[in-house]
This record gives structure tokens, C-alpha cells and sequence, in this order.
């Protein structure tokens, strides 16, 4: 291996520490509490080398936004493929969101800027576009299948993720009972059920 090869693979190496590094410190203290000195501070080196791999904080709040959404993607992705009817890949995608959120809650925070400083989403948008053409498919198979022209795809993915992200931001910026969770997803699932009759054919 040539010195320039062992060069950018040292910066490679320590770019994943720096991240890893930040996760645990995420776990550990919450979004709030990451700094570019924690970091520096904790796998022993100067702040400007910090700074050599990342412009600032929110470069590595952009790198766990991404990784967050292709999580996401990817966990739906390979749940509706086991569906068939677009009925039943809208409920799984909305208990895969729901348990996503659930089970990787620091990253929703900082996807969504859920009670911490975000990066700014638009640097993000091609993970997030990922997600949202996966859903979007998925509603237009609803549409096709209705065999209605009235429905505009676009509104229908806004009413879905409303419907999914308000419920999960209640859950994770409020301190919920186990009472209050199951609810919450009670409410998700009834509200999916009604999304979905929205799309049976009109009568006369």
C-alpha cells in the first residue's frame, strides 16, 4: 500500500471514530451535550484535527440525519416487499415507522429536529427523498387500484406522514405512560384504516 492509499485510509479510520465516538456520547448524554471539544476530548486529539474531517458540528449531526434515513428506508423497504396488496404495505409502513421511531429515537430526533438542533434538512434530501418515493410507489398502487382520478398522491403522502410523524413527535418529546403508547398506536392504526377507505371508489 502506497503512503497516499495509508493516508486516506487513516482519515477514513478516523472519521469513523469521530462519529463513533459522537454516537456514545449521544447515548449517553442526549443530542444537547455533543460538542466538537467532547469529541476532541475523548479519543485524544486537538480540536482542529476535529475539525480537519468535519467543518463543524453540524456535519456530523448531517452524517447521523442520512444514516437515519436509509435506515428507514431500507427497514420498510424490506417489509413491504413480503406484502402484496397496497392496503397491506400501508399498514406495514406505518408500523414500521412507528417501531423505527420507538426503537432508534435518538436518530428520529435529529432527523426531524425533534426537541434538539438539526442540520438542515435539505442537505439531506437525498436519503429523505429515498423514503418519501417509497411511500409515495406505494400510494399510487392504492390510487391505481382504487381506479379514481380525483386523488392527488401528493396530499395523500402528506396526510400519511402527518398522520405517523405528529403522533411519534408527541411520543418522544412528551415523557409517555405505557398507557399513553399504546394509545398512540391505536390511534395511528385507526387513523391508517380511515386513510385507507379514503381510497374505495366513490359511490354513484
Amino acid at each position: 500500500m502506497g503512503i497516499a492509499e495509508r493516508r486516506v485510509r487513516e482519515k477514513e479510520e478516523l472519521k469513523s471514530k469521530i462519529i463513533c465516538t459522537a454516537w456514545d456520547l449521544v447515548k449517553t448524554e442526549g443530542w444537547s451535550a455533543l460538542s466538537i471539544r467532547k469529541i476532541a476530548d475523548k479519543i485524544d486529539y486537538s480540536v482542529p484535527v476535529i475539525y480537519d474531517h468535519f467543518k463543524n458540528k453540524e456535519a456530523i449531526l448531517l452524517e447521523f440525519s442520512k444514516k437515519g434515513f436509509r435506515l428507514l428506508t431500507q427497514t420498510i423497504l424490506d417489509i413491504i416487499d413480503k406484502k402484496d396488496e397496497p392496503e397491506n404495505k400501508i399498514r406495514a409502513i406505518a408500523d414500521a415507522y412507528w417501531n423505527f421511531a420507538g426503537e432508534n429515537k435518538e436518530l428520529y430526533q435529529i432527523m426531524f429536529s425533534i426537541g434538539t438542533m438539526g442540520c438542515d434538512i435539505t442537505e439531506a434530501l437525498p436519503e429523505r427523498d429515498k423514503f418519501r418515493n417509497l411511500a409515495g410507489s406505494v400510494i399510487e398502487e392504492l390510487i391505481a387500484k382504487s381506479g379514481r382520478t380525483d386523488i392527488n398522491a401528493c396530499l395523500k403522502y402528506h396526510t400519511l406522514f402527518s398522520v405517523m410523524h405528529g403522533l411519534i413527535s408527541i411520543k418522544l418529546v412528551n415523557t409517555c405512560t405505557s398507557i399513553d403508547l399504546e394509545l398512540n398506536k391505536m390511534v395511528l392504526d385507526d387513523a391508517v384504516e380511515g386513510y385507507i377507505r379514503s381510497f374505495e371508489a366513490k359511490n354513484g
